[in-house]
């Protein structure tokens, strides 16, 4: 079975945000974009120099090339989120640990997401700033927290990025081979898929943009395409059985458990807020971006979980966990064969999309420390290419670490705690940028102003965001025999959250020396 575990203000002590309140007084109101995205050359030359005034508001300068518009960051938020991928990370589990009315757990997981990606899109509206948690934490909460919110970000989305190119790595060995990798040959194609994922990004956002359409071509034809076919021509189970939970007899502790691995499956639309920099119309499009990825991949991902359940001749082998690849029995089972190769195609296309931009986001996430002087060698880390305008060297060195990383999977149970790690880090990335813009709305130090903006619904949606995240945050990181690899002990059970909190005592240490420093 494959499975993984797996994007202010008013009072606050930063003077390079002066312009920002005097310019409060001229936006419009409420749930408003302030303009709709427009068409031609001159009007997205227009709309970089406005990117570039806002950008030198927040206290930076335009470096890298602004050149993407609404649906390539939009292309970048869904591709990382990746539904295909997703689905592959959580289907067996969830149906083995409630059966089919699983799916509901899924659907409330999503929900909460959503409350989580309209904090996030009021804050990238705002601060449209490449690495965007640690900017927006910082200036909500101040440079010591964000600092540790952009160190935990940045390592956790580097274990995932790893994560995603070891998980893909046997679908290019079966289409290329019939075969599936192990040991040495997996991590072998995986550093490869990154190689190649760091030859696209240096030619620049264009390219990778052009390569992440391609790969959302893939995934509309992989989730909705096969969705829809299998429903309106293959269904084999009747709609009730949604809400069944066959032989499983789940317990509270059961759902929880289900619960948490259906947030594996929406973490990545954060991608977005990250190529701000490179984003015409950033303050308008983002947001756009942020929430038009969470809505389509999350409603992808529900529809094909029904679709593969309800297609199924044996949904009794399913819950039982006898069929190993549910997908791809699904689409095989039902179209035949013939299926089974050009599904693969469009499996490792859509990882490969995945990889490319995981790789893209997560060099701007650690470009943004580095531009601060954040991290170890960060004059280096901040520089960007003279010809494709991007942070080339912040993107090396996080596929260099990624590389290492994937050493883990010569032992499955070193790389299972990998992945587990990646999700917690990813989870408590939200829940600290969540709280730090719950506090500043409460203390009357941030007054969102950017384009996209909630009015007075703003404080109960952050409200419910933050409850959401402190319950699944914990409930990620609770320790589980269920979800670590067959035979573990309690000390590889519990490994991932020892990682996460040494990496969090790193990141307060780390914050701690840069303060005494600045003094």
């Amino acid at each position: 079975m494959r499975h993984i575990g797996h994007g202010a203000c008013g009072g606050l002590d930063h003077p390079e945000l002066s312009t920002i309140d005097n310019r409060r007084n001229s936006q419009i109101v409420s749930l408003s974009f302030d303009r709709e995205t427009q068409m031609g050359e001159q009007t997205m030359k227009t709309s970089t120099q406005g990117d570039a005034s806002q950008l030198a508001d927040l206290g930076f300068k335009q470096e890298l090339k602004r050149d993407i518009g609404l649906f390539s960051v939009f292309s970048i938020g869904v591709a990382t989120v990746a539904p295909v991928v997703g689905l592959y990370a959580i289907f067996s589990l969830g149906i083995q640990l409630t059966g089919p009315a699983w799916i509901w757990l899924l659907v409330l997981s999503l929900a909460g997401q959503l409350t989580v990606a309209f904090v996030y899109s009021e804050l990238a509206s705002e601060f449209p700033v490449a690495g965007g948690p640690y900017h927006w934490t910082s200036r909500l909460a101040g440079k010591g927290y964000g600092l540790v919110t952009g160190i935990i970000y940045a390592l956790a989305v580097t274990a995932a990025l790893a994560t995603v190119a070891y998980l893909a790595a046997p679908w290019v060995s079966l289409l290329l081979t019939g075969t599936e990798p192990k040991g040495i040959a997996r991590a072998a194609i995986a550093m490869g898929l990154l190689l190649a994922a760091l030859i696209v990004n240096a030619r620049g956002i264009r390219l990778a943009s052009f390569l992440v359409n391609i790969g959302i071509a893939a995934e509309v034809l992989g989730s909705l395409g096969i969705g829809l076919v299998l429903i309106l021509f293959f269904q084999n189970q009747p709609v009730s059985l949604l809400v069944e939970n066959l032989s499983t007899a789940p317990t509270l502790a059961t759902y929880l458990t289900a619960l948490a691995v259906c947030g594996w499956a929406f973490v990545g639309f954060d991608a977005s807020a990250s190529v701000a920099e490179e984003t015409a119309g950033a303050g308008s499009n983002i947001p756009r971006a942020i929430m038009g990825a969470t809505a389509t991949v999350g409603a992808l991902v529900v529809l094909v979980a029904a679709a593969i359940t309800l297609a199924s001749s044996n949904v009794q082998a399913l819950v039982a966990g006898e069929i190993a690849d549910p997908v791809t029995a699904a689409v095989t089972e039902n179209l035949g064969a013939w299926s089974e190769r050009p599904f693969y195609a469009i499996v490792v296309t859509t990882f490969m999309a995945c990889i490319v931009s995981m790789q893209a986001y997560t060099g701007r996430i650690v470009f943004g420390l580095a531009r601060d002087g954040a991290l170890p060698g960060s004059k280096k880390l901040a520089g960007v290419s003279t010809g494709s305008k991007v942070p080339l060297a912040a993107m090396a060195l996080v596929t260099v670490v990624a590389g290492l990383a994937l050493l883990l999977g010569l032992n499955d149970q070193a790389i299972g705690t990998m992945i587990s790690f990646g999700t917690m880090g990813l989870y408590a990335t939200f829940f600290l940028v969540v709280a730090a813009a719950l506090y500043a709305r409460a203390s009357g130090r941030w007054n969102p102003a950017g384009a996209f903006r909630s009015g007075a619904l703003g404080m109960p949606i952050n409200t419910i965001a933050f409850l959401w995240l402190a319950f699944e945050t914990a409930n990620i990181a609770w320790p589980r025999p269920e979800l670590a690899p067959p035979g573990a002990s309690s000390l590889l059970v519990a490994a991932p959250l020892i990682i996460f909190a040494l990496v969090t005592a790193f990141a307060i240490i780390l914050a701690t020396l840069r303060h005494k420093e600045q003094k």
